[in-house]
């Protein structure tokens, strides 16, 4: 059962989303040779405040 996670800012559409987990379970299931059914994705938000890069918080740039 492959699991993919993805972290990103909020602010993405519902729809948004859908379209992801559609697309990547689709490229998922054909490149590992698994059933659709098989793959699971799990989305985390992450605010700006919880989240740096190079040392500074995004949410301070």
């Amino acid at each position: 059962m492959p699991t993919l996670h993805l972290e990103m800012h909020p602010g993405r559409t519902l729809e948004q989303k859908r379209a992801f987990v559609h697309e990547a379970t689709r490229v998922a299931a054909e490149t590992l040779a698994c059933p659709p059914e098989s793959v699971d994705i799990l989305i985390t938000e992450v605010s700006r405040e919880a989240w740096a890069k190079g040392g500074k918080l995004l949410a301070d740039k």
